[in-house]
């Protein structure tokens, strides 16, 4: 498969389970039930019910989410490049959906922490270190 199509798909389906348990959970299933349906009419109801499954699979992990999360990626990542690699036109809705309406989605559930604001004021024999992310300072 095109490398930029297994890329689409791993985007799509970390996208898809980070969404899961969001208040825009509507939003994702509509969005990917109509995406689905125009690759594979009539499967619409098929897709609908693997994201419920999904979805109460995330609800019901109490400890072991992350685990869950992580074998569901893997799911969703399978189930779109096999949709991409039956239908690779489909390739620039799916990365419509995710540009308009999935990817606005998740960004309002999890704020984009690149919007960091840090200042910072020294003087004389100061040092100022600031960090949007990990920071290692060695000093001698």
């Amino acid at each position: 498969m095109d490398p930029e199509l297994s890329s689409l798909a791993s985007t799509a389906a970390t996208t898809v389970v980070q969404l899961l348990t969001t208040e825009s959970w509507e939003r994702l299933k509509s969005a990917l039930g109509k995406l689905w349906s125009r690759a594979h009419p009539g499967r619409e109801a098929a897709l609908e019910t693997q994201l419920d499954d999904s979805r109460a699979e995330v609800m019901a992990a109490g400890d072991d989410v992350e685990q869950v999360r992580a074998e569901l990626t893997a799911e969703w990542q399978g189930r779109l490049r096999r949709l991409l690699a039956a239908e690779p036109g489909i390739a620039a809705e799916l990365r419509r959906v995710l540009d308009e309406q999935l990817g606005p989605a998740l960004r309002e559930q999890s704020p984009d922490k690149s919007d960091i604001r840090m200042r910072a004021a020294v003087s004389g024999r100061g040092r100022a270190y600031q960090a949007g992310h990990d920071m290692n300072i060695t000093e001698r």
